[in-house]
């Protein structure tokens, strides 16, 4: 019997538009996405160099752009964030102990309280027992030390926990540890239809 839901964020709550970014940044004059760009986002993601070192990095790749430009383009995959999955989160709290993990930086989730404004993700937040990003706590999925975290901190019994995350790779990686998963099918399912899912 499933007692916890441990939640990601990005394309699960929040729609993202992954393209419109590296469109975005192609009009800046990026040419391609690299090896040196990928680590640069997962230090990022880790907490591990500030917003001006990364949009610094970037800029090193497409000199002719400003930090603010590059921002402005890293920020595009944000869309909007449907009310009902809102009031679902809320529905489902006062029946299991939820969590929020996520893959992310200090801009995007200063863009999502912008765009969201303060009663929204304060209301979003407070679905949580505990909200981890990963900039915050310096680990990222699918490593499997964020999920022993989560379960040793908070006392979870991993079969009693359900991951709901739109990556393979991450809930593969929640799954060998003997949580339940479900891998959200990003425009063929929403979070919404979970108890369609027969898993709790």
């Amino acid at each position: 019997m499933i007692n916890t839901i441990i939640f990601d964020f990005g394309d699960v709550f929040i729609n993202l538009d992954k393209q419109a970014t590296v469109t975005g940044l192609k009009k800046l004059g990026l040419t391609q996405w690299n090896d040196d760009l990928n680590d640069l986002n997962i230090q990022f993601e880790t907490g591990k160099i500030t917003r001006d070192n990364f949009l610094q990095g970037i800029q090193k790749h497409i000199p002719h752009a400003s930090t603010t430009e590059i921002e402005y383009a890293w920020n595009a995959i944000l869309l909007e964030f449907p009310l009902y999955r809102l009031e679902f989160l809320q529905m489902l709290s006062k029946k299991y102990r939820l969590f929020l993990l996520s893959n992310t930086d200090a801009i995007h989730i200063e863009k999502f309280e912008q765009k969201s404004g303060t009663t929204f993700y304060s209301d979003f937040y407070q679905c949580f027992e505990q909200v981890y990003f990963s900039f915050e706590i310096e680990m990222r999925k699918p490593n499997s030390e964020i999920y022993n975290y989560i379960l040793n901190k908070h006392e979870l019994q991993a079969k009693r926990t359900l991951f709901i995350d739109d990556k393979k790779e991450n809930t593969d990686a929640a799954a060998e540890l003997g949580l339940q998963v479900w891998n959200l099918q990003v425009g063929k399912e929403d979070v919404v239809d979970l108890f369609n899912k027969n898993i709790i």
